[in-house]
């Protein structure tokens, strides 16, 4: 069954064309995801879409009667309702009678009016209901519905517009970047509750996982043209890879094929016959395919970055409270060289505060924070970047930097680097003020990079990325060769770039987890719960407080936990060594210098591995 059609839509803004002639169709049960890079009018097509806006050509054609829901970006809530006013202020018949259920309990005593209400739930089997909106707003964490929207953070503001789109049980639902603001628990919450859910979803994020986990259909604007994937998101990322190697096939074609008809045409005489004048037309056909040019970029840098001392960051006993709200409680923990780490936890146990701890721009309650004398740290945080007005993206990178240098005394300049990022020459001399929230993300992370710290801290980077931006920035950070700690909600993101956890537990409990978020997971998931009273756990409370399992003293428990992160670091570094070798890059006296270097490395991995099992054996036996 057809629920709407996109036929024909245009939409520019002066001399720019965000997109033309888009059409497609959107059909009940589908779940649909619209992929497309920053800047190419995403959140206007659902804006148009949802009746907000209307195309310059074309129309929206919707099936008569057709209940449509939008969560956008941007909320336009009521300052002075209560959380409850605007979860009840809604078309919907059965919410309402709900509500009067509700206020009838409250007035127990009114025993007319409770038994109408009563009937009213039976008569419009409302019970379900009922206890659905209810776990909605448990699981987004609106427990206290009189707090006025006014004194709402942002994230909790976000969250009740989520609320409010789900309880309205629309026929369609338009979904605008749903898993920003929202905590990892959550985001689980809603990929199993829009999986049981019989509803019609087309939606714009950037989160992959939330893809694959919830999408069946998936309509990407590459270029200017549509093209659809009836999968998830491991379906689309197959697919698309054989549709630019066939587009590269045929464009290898076209471009022989034009070499041979140029070659024709210098040859033919002035005077043209009707069947010439086809082949001409044929000719500049051809030309057109021959000359297509993919537009993506791929980073693939060899920074050259300030050396990391020995001393890399240090947290001695370091308490931190905000009036009741306990961050961090005698928190310990050396940071080792290369280490890329990511912190996950529920929204208020202190994420962001640990980093603004880590950092030196909140002062710590009691414990110290000692930073080595060669770390330069690289902040990126979620209030973004301050330009000025009137200020052209190129001018505001140049303030930061004007190159990053790379190795073999190489350097890639600021305008390079914007250009990596996906921000092409003409669009470098755009005004700041004319990117879309997205793109001034981008040159956010731009103006954090080409500083070229050692240290890079990044929360909540993704927010707003497009999956193009997020490929790169994967790569760039896959290349990074200093110290990385990432807070962030995005867990494939997390799962390709660290290689450990930081968990926060909430009132100033931390956890450091050995592997990504899939693996931790998966270790949660786990059934074997008396296994793992027996069997050393993989997490390791930072504190020293720690539980020490029965056949192991405590310095051995605490050796055993960290000789797999040792080791995996040790591989890393092997891995790094033998590539500079496989490629050429070391040269002269370096190579001496380098076989010594990795051969105490591999001595160093034999070394930890026989520890690793000697303990193991003796933990089992």
């Amino acid at each position: 069954m057809n629920y709407l059609s996109i036929e024909n839509v245009s939409k520019a803004f002066g001399e720019r064309v965000l997109f033309e002639n888009l059409s497609f169709g959107i059909n009940k049960d589908q779940k649909i995801a619209f992929v497309a890079k920053n800047g190419t009018g995403k959140t206007r097509l659902l804006e148009i879409i949802a009746g907000n806006d209307i195309p310059d050509t074309g129309q929206v054609v919707t099936r008569k009667d057709l209940h449509v829901s939008y969560l956008s970006q941007e909320d336009a809530f009521d300052e002075n309702q209560t959380v409850e006013e605007v979860i009840f202020d809604s078309d919907s018949k059965v919410l309402k009678i709900v509500q009067e259920y509700e206020k009838a309990i409250e007035n127990p005593e009114d025993a007319e009016r409770y038994q109408l209400a009563f009937d009213m739930m039976d008569q419009y089997n409302a019970w379900d209901f009922e206890t659905q909106y209810k776990q909605i707003l448990t699981k987004l964490k609106l427990d206290n519905l009189q707090l006025k929207v006014s004194g709402l953070s942002g994230g909790q503001r976000k969250r009740l517009a989520l609320a409010t789109v789900l309880i309205s049980k629309p026929d369609l639902l338009i979904l605008d970047e749903p898993t920003n603001h929202l905590d990892l628990e959550m985001i689980e919450w809603l990929e199993d509750f829009f999986a049981k859910e019989k509803i019609t979803l087309f939606m714009v994020t950037h989160d992959r996982y939330f893809l694959e986990r919830v999408c069946n259909e998936i309509i990407e604007m590459d270029n200017g043209q549509l093209y659809s994937y009836k999968g998830n998101y491991s379906y689309y990322l197959e697919k698309k890879e054989e549709r630019i190697a066939l587009e590269q096939t045929v464009q290898a074609k076209a471009k022989n094929l034009f070499k041979k008809e140029l070659d024709w045409m210098r040859r033919q005489p002035k005077a043209r016959t009707t069947k010439s004048k086809s082949r001409i037309d044929d000719f500049f056909v051809i030309k057109e395919k021959a000359r297509a040019r993919r537009s993506e970029h791929k980073v693939q840098l060899e920074i050259n970055m300030e050396r990391l001392g020995n001393k890399i960051v240090e947290f001695h006993k370091v308490s931190k409270a905000w009036e009741d709200m306990v961050m961090l409680d005698q928190f310990d923990y050396n940071f080792n060289r290369g280490e890329r780490i990511g912190i996950i936890g529920k929204n208020g146990t202190g994420k962001s505060s640990f980093l603004n701890v880590l950092t030196g721009n909140t002062p710590v309650d009691s414990g110290k924070v000692v930073v080595g004398e060669t770390i330069k740290f690289g902040y990126y945080h979620q209030s973004g970047i301050q330009v000025k007005e009137g200020q052209k993206v190129i001018e505001v990178i140049k303030e930061f930097g004007e190159f990053i240098p790379l190795a073999k005394g190489h350097k890639i300049s600021a305008s390079q680097l914007l250009e990596r990022f996906l921000f092409d020459k003409k669009k470098q001399y755009d005004f700041v003020e004319k990117l879309s929230g997205g793109e001034r993300k981008r040159l956010y992370l731009c103006t954090v990079l080409i500083q070229n710290p050692n240290f890079l801290i990044l929360d909540e980077p993704t927010n707003d990325l497009d999956i193009v931006t997020l490929n790169v920035l994967e790569s760039f950070m896959l290349d990074y060769p200093g110290n990385l700690v990432v807070v962030s909600h995005d867990r494939y993101f997390m799962d390709k770039i660290v290689d450990s956890l930081f968990v926060f537990r909430g009132n100033g409990v931390i956890e450091n987890f050995p592997g990504n978020y899939s693996d931790f997971r998966a270790y949660e998931n786990s059934d074997a719960q008396e296994e793992q009273e027996i069997v050393p756990t993989k997490i390791e409370t930072v504190k020293e407080k720690q539980k020490t399992p029965a056949k192991l003293s405590y310095a051995e428990n605490k050796e055993y936990i960290n000789l797999e992160s040792d080791i995996a670091k040790l591989n890393r570094k092997k891995e790094a060594i033998e590539a500079e070798f496989a490629e050429g890059k070391i040269e002269g006296e370096n190579i001496d210098k380098k076989s010594i270097e990795l051969q105490k490395i591999i001595d160093d991995i034999e070394f930890k591995e026989m520890r690793w099992f000697e303990l193991s054996e003796k933990l089992e036996g």
